[in-house]
């Protein structure tokens, strides 16, 4: 049995904007810390080590730590390729031209991107007329926070538009793989199991970054740059996604999948506080785009979690 760490503390909001401003802080950290790394190399060690620190906290708190059956190999597998490695390796490399705040609002496309995948894959029916029209607002925003005229202008509009594509398909990546492992039965803790993904992820990254050619002889060892490693290993990567499986448990996956439109205001803070970066009028307008295709592909499962927070709060 999973042990539980804060089961009786009366603190789930505090927990959900934590882990908010945990991930939101992440794209902007990247931002930092790729001065400082080789790109690929960057990702693959930080997910190596919270791998590994994942992986004794799953020894600890859990009965079991590996993986043993076909389904559970399976979706650790795929959480390695698609939401660890593909994922994090797209972000990576579209964040050395695209700032993290930006970055972040595009990101926020993925329970939009994995509602889409869900219809065709998981159920086979169609998103209906709200899903279509949440679906082509999702989209509208997106294209207005890319900014494709400008984005494409120029070589350094070509490499920013190219970077932005790839922040795109890294949303796609996560939102498959999120998918894919659905219909896969598993009684692994997801502690486990996300260490697994960990670990695997890590390995592909290191292998896609040699095969790209990077070398860790290249990492400044500067006291940014460390810090930004250690606070994408340790805090946005282990601490976050202990806070993570605990607020699943207490709040469930819709509720917590509004914590990606978090994310981006608290990016956006981060970036101009820290950076001096400015999200103009149109991103933003893009970002509620974004926002209201998830809401009206979401309508009824947002009205059942409003009703359920508001009985709460009156409790």
């Amino acid at each position: 049995m999973t042990r539980t760490t804060w089961r009786n503390v009366p603190t789930t909001p505090l927990l959900f904007v934590a882990l908010a401003a945990m991930w939101g802080t992440s794209f902007v950290a990247i931002e930092v810390g790729l001065e400082f790394f080789p790109t690929l190399s960057f990702a693959a060690l930080r997910y190596e080590l919270a791998g590994l620190v994942m992986l004794a906290y799953a020894c600890y708190s859990t009965d079991r730590w590996r993986p043993k059956t076909r389904d559970e190999l399976l979706a650790t597998a795929i959480g390695a390729v698609f939401i660890i490695a593909a994922y994090h390796g797209l972000l990576y490399l579209g964040q050395e031209h695209v700032p993290g705040a930006v970055a972040s609002i595009i990101i926020s496309l993925s329970p939009i991107l994995t509602a889409v995948f869900a219809s065709v894959i998981l159920t086979r029916g169609s998103l209906g007329k709200t899903g279509t029209v949440g679906l082509l607002a999702g989209f509208a925003g997106a294209v207005l926070v890319a900014d494709p005229v400008s984005a494409f202008s120029g070589s350094s509009g070509s490499a920013q538009g190219l970077s932005i594509v790839l922040i795109f398909l890294a949303a796609v990546s996560f939102a498959l793989g999120a998918v894919l492992t659905r219909p896969l039965r598993s009684d692994l803790p997801v502690q486990s199991m996300q260490a697994w993904s960990m670990l695997g992820g890590g390995v592909l990254l290191h292998g896609w970054a040699l095969v790209r050619g990077e070398s860790l002889s290249t990492i400044e060892l500067a006291p940014v740059g460390i810090a930004s490693f250690l606070y994408l290993t340790l805090v946005s990567g282990a601490v976050a996604f202990l806070l993570y499986f605990e607020l699943l448990d207490r709040l469930g996956p819709t509720e917590l999948n509004l914590i990606g439109y978090v994310e981006p205001v608290v990016a956006a803070l981060m970036s101009w506080v820290l950076l001096g970066h400015v999200i103009d009028t149109t991103a933003l307008v893009g970002f509620g785009a974004i926002f209201f295709g998830f809401a009206a592909m979401k309508k009824e499962t947002l009205v059942s979690v409003a009703v359920a927070v508001r009985r709460r709060v009156a409790a």
